[in-house]
């Protein structure tokens, strides 16, 4: 009687896996049903991709319309210096304050104008070229 007590104490209790069913009850089989046909699966796909693709392109050109607007006003020497902000497309005060506050961190960045006469490009003089007095005065 001893063995017969310490068998059954040494042996572990097999484990019992509880039968899957469904909400209606039935039992479920190792493979499921497929949820949803996957025609339809593939149209929700395509449209998903679709809307994907208009986002993106409505980022691009959210980008692009904010580049013009800095470029616009003139303040710096690439527009692509500042970074994109959604709230400057909406608020022309948000994007100035944003320029100038960039200006005062980094003045390097400012669009630079040349004035004066820099020595290049065309010249307003109204005396005609003397090659004979240009040689007489080097000889």
């Amino acid at each position: 009687m001893s063995e017969q007590t310490t068998e059954t104490e040494t042996s572990e209790p097999e484990e019992v896996e509880p039968e899957q069913t469904d909400e209606t009850g039935d039992e479920q089989t190792e493979e499921e049903p497929e949820t949803f046909p996957a025609e339809y699966v593939a149209k929700l796909r395509d449209e998903s991709a679709k809307y994907r693709t208009r986002a993106q392109r409505t980022d691009e050109l959210a980008n692009r319309l904010h580049t013009a607007l800095v470029a616009a006003t003139g303040r710096l020497a690439d527009p692509d210096d500042l970074p994109y902000d959604e709230a400057h497309l909406d608020d022309a005060d948000a994007l100035s304050t944003a320029i100038d506050e960039l200006l005062i961190r980094k003045p390097h960045l400012a669009s630079r104008r040349v004035s004066g006469d820099v020595g290049q490009g065309a010249s307003a003089s109204g005396d005609t070229v003397d090659l004979a007095g240009m040689l007489r005065s080097r000889a």
